[in-house]
């Protein structure tokens, strides 16, 4: 009697599984999810068996066949709440009994073995079924059976050979399940050159009607497209179906104009097959649409660029204030062009907060150069088809983004605006940022393919500028292909400038207003920049003033006025109270208070940061919504301390017998970054030894465990801050001193900086 065996079933819907053979399967069902998941603890094979109606959703004993397959588990991963699993076989088994234990369907099974005798017979058949299902597979274009390394046909190689084409060629699982069930090898190879003998008749079958019905077909269409032009001949082209309207000027474009000759080796064959079709169907649209597209974008079409630095550099100087590293590159790009007489187009990325003037400096640089200005935002972009285009078989198919770009510029070298590049995302429609790779590098742009035109087309005359707000957000391989120049935050010295200059004789020309008859003087813009804004850029000063501007507009002509004078009452009056606080660090020195400096996406800003303790079990509690990183600060810095205690006279008991509380205020605002370690451990030892904090000092720098200070990004933003904030002297890493050619001067003259290497260099400064 043979022996029996217990393992998990899985019942499927029609999928049957030969031993030594490989199937993946979608596994949903409760009871087959626990099996598979038992089989993967317990390291155990299962027993796969088909049901005898794929419809019925909880299949019993009487639902399944007989005969199924052990099965080991190759690999599985989650899908779309289905367990994804890859299954190979092991050996025909025979239910003998099923059971339910625990939420999972179990067999008692008897392994069942293959019949056969090496014998002649045997061999001549096995030789046999090799060369048919070769044959077969070669018909078919599917692999064959290899028998280099095989010396002789056995009766192993017969069971591979049929259970392989069972596995891959049948089609219906109750033909599947018949060779499984049949364990004679002979048999089973004389049902496989039957079947294979029954297909091949089939498809000679098959292609004899195929032949008639295109014959049939073929002489259908030539009486369609004859009765067709012989209706068009008859009627007045002017007044049919309306070929001649459009298309012929299309045709008359391609001789005449100087297109690519690919170009118009496309648009005749296009042309051609419009002709073959009728002009009210759909398909005559879409030619139609795709050859107005491909002769109405730039080929041959482009623009001198204006060779007069000193022109460019004036156009530049006036419409922005400051930005001397984006002005100094671009004119650099002028002077190589112009030396060499031909330069391929860099990439180049201004990254900055919002508001610093990324994207009219893009504008600026089209003036300068005399070329169009188009602008692609890229915020929110999740198809790859928004940037190579949609292929023409899809209804509603279009150019991509780069495509409508340069149709929209008309030239062949505009500067592009490729706005806001870090916040581009993917699903499962493919990854954008992949698609620009092509698009960004200047290497093989010259052959850009959008999937809609189907020819190559040359964007490396095109002068890309991209626009981010975080660089650590661009996609790596991105980055790789683009010029990185950063726009910081303006100090306010500039910003009073900028809104004299440019903001409000904006806002003068928006609102019919004369400069006489609205009076803003710098100091009252300073006011306006310390109590209405908080920001790195101007875009919120801007909305300010045109505030005041449409108010002194209603005043003049609702009370009769000649000119308004903008003061301190009129501004709280029409805007309101005091926005925020201007030189808000503390008024006095604390025990446990510490200021701090952040960047954040509007540039940088105070982070004050406040420690005390009391009576507990010696528990940490962070509070003030700060993120990982700076929760990880918190406890490295207490840590520090810890191991540190006897070196600045704390008591270790005092760690065990309280709680000690660290908070940053503003809870509402989520924090995080790796730069206050250092104001976080400040505070911690100024809290444990009652010593006060100097409160018109702050400081910046992230911690070790062994008390070293780390360098820090984003220097500039955090001293300008610190010096809105009325802040005197700063603590930042000594590795930053490289950093201070970015800080500005009116910040230098104000602020005396303090290179610290260990965390002692700090609190000799910071502690009183």
């Amino acid at each position: 009697m043979s022996s029996i065996y217990s393992y998990p079933l899985i019942c499927t819907r029609g999928a049957v599984i030969f031993p030594m053979q490989e199937l993946i399967i979608e596994v949903g069902r409760k009871a087959s999810v626990n099996s598979v998941n038992h089989a993967l603890t317990s390291n155990i094979n299962l027993v796969l068996v088909s049901q005898r109606d794929m419809n019925c959703d909880t299949p019993g004993p009487d639902d399944v066949f007989d005969v199924g397959t052990i099965v080991r588990i190759k690999s599985s991963r989650v899908r779309d709440d289905h367990l994804k699993v890859t299954f190979v076989g092991i050996k025909r088994c025979n239910i003998v009994k099923h059971y339910f234990v625990d939420g999972i369907n179990y067999v008692d099974v008897e392994e069942l073995n293959d019949q056969f005798t090496d014998s002649i017979e045997l061999e001549v058949l096995c030789k046999k079924a090799v060369n048919e299902f070769n044959v077969f597979a070669a018909r078919t274009n599917r692999p064959g059976f290899v028998t280099n390394q095989i010396s002789k046909y056995s009766g192993e190689m017969a069971v591979a050979v049929v259970d392989t084409y069972a596995q891959i060629c049948l089609i219906s699982y109750l033909d599947k399940q018949e060779y499984l069930e049949e364990l004679d090898v002979e048999k089973r190879i004389q049902m496989m050159i039957k079947n294979i003998y029954k297909e091949k008749q089939m498809e000679l079958v098959e292609k004899e009607i195929n032949e008639k019905v295109k014959e049939s077909l073929e002489e259908t269409q030539k009486d369609f497209y004859l009765r067709e032009k012989l209706k068009a001949i008859k009627n007045e082209l002017d007044e049919g179906d309306g070929f001649s309207t459009g298309i012929e000027d299309l045709q008359e474009r391609v001789e005449k104009e100087p297109f690519p000759e690919n170009v118009k080796a496309k648009a005749k064959e296009e042309f051609k097959h419009y002709e073959m079709v009728p002009n009210n169907t759909g398909e005559a649209g879409v030619i139609r649409s795709y050859l107005e597209w491909l002769l109405n974008i730039p080929w041959y079409q482009k623009t001198e660029d204006n060779p007069d630095l000193n022109k460019a550099n004036e156009i530049l100087e006036e419409d922005h204030y400051g930005l001397k590293k984006p002005k100094e590159r671009i004119l650099e790009y002028l002077a190589v062009k112009q030396m060499t007489n031909s330069l391929k187009s860099p990439i180049i990325c201004l990254v900055g907060p919002p508001g610093v003037g990324k994207t009219s400096l893009a504008k600026s640089v089209a003036r300068a150069l005399d070329r169009k200005f188009v602008k692609c935002s890229l915020g929110g972009v999740k198809d790859e088809a928004e940037i190579r285009g949609h292929r023409r078989t899809y209804l509603g198919s279009m150019p991509g983004r780069i495509i409508q770009g340069m149709k929209k510029a008309g030239s062949t070298n505009p500067v592009f605006l490729l706005d806001e590049i870090d916040k581009m995302s993917s699903d499962y429609k493919g990854d954008p940022s992949s698609a620009m790779l092509e698009v960004l590098d200047p290497e093989q742009n010259n052959q850009f393919s959008d999937h809609y035109l189907e020819e190559p087309y040359d964007i490396s005359d095109v002068l890309f500028i991209a626009t981010a707000n975080y660089e650590e957000n661009i996609p790596a391989a991105l980055k790789d292909r683009l010029e990185i120049i950063e726009i910081s935050s303006y100090t306010e010295l500039e910003k009073v400038n900028i809104a004299k200059n440019h903001l409000m004789k904006k806002q003068y020309e928006i609102n019919g207003l004369k400069p006489s008859q609205m009076k803003l003087s710098e100091d009252m813009i300073l006011y306006l920049i310390r109590h209405y804004t908080r920001e790195a850029g101007v875009r919120q000063l801007e909305r300010v003033i045109a505030s005041l501007a449409r108010k002194s507009v209603l005043a003049i002509l609702k009370e009769n006025k000649r000119s308004v004078n903008i003061t301190k009452a009129l501004v709280n009056e029409w805007l309101g109270h005091e926005v925020f606080d201007y030189g808000n660090k503390d008024k006095k020195d604390e025990v446990g208070v510490v200021t701090g400096l952040a960047y954040t996406q509007f540039g940088g800003d105070v982070l004050p940061v406040e420690v005390n303790y009391f009576k507990g079990d010696g528990k940490l509690n962070i509070t003030g919504q700060l993120g990982e990183v700076m929760s990880e600060s918190c406890k490295i810095a207490l840590d520090y301390i810890k191991a540190n205690a006897s070196k600045y006279h704390i008591d270790s008991e005092i760690f065990r017998n309280n709680d000690i509380h660290i908070h940053c205020p503003e809870g509402a605002v989520p924090k995080d970054g790796p730069s206050a370690g250092v104001t976080i451990t400040t505070a911690l030892i100024s809290a444990l030894t009652g010593r006060k904090v100097d409160h018109n000092l702050a400081m910046t720098g992230e911690v070790t465990l062994r008390g070293n200070v780390l360098p820090i990004g984003g220097l500039r933003e955090k001293s300008l801050a610190a010096h809105r904030s009325g802040i005197k002297k700063i603590c930042i890493p000594k590795s930053n001193l490289k950093d201070m050619d970015d800080i500005a001067d009116v910040v230098k003259e104000n602020i005396t900086f303090i290179p610290c290497e260990k965390v002692d260099d700090v609190l000799k400064e910071a502690l009183l």
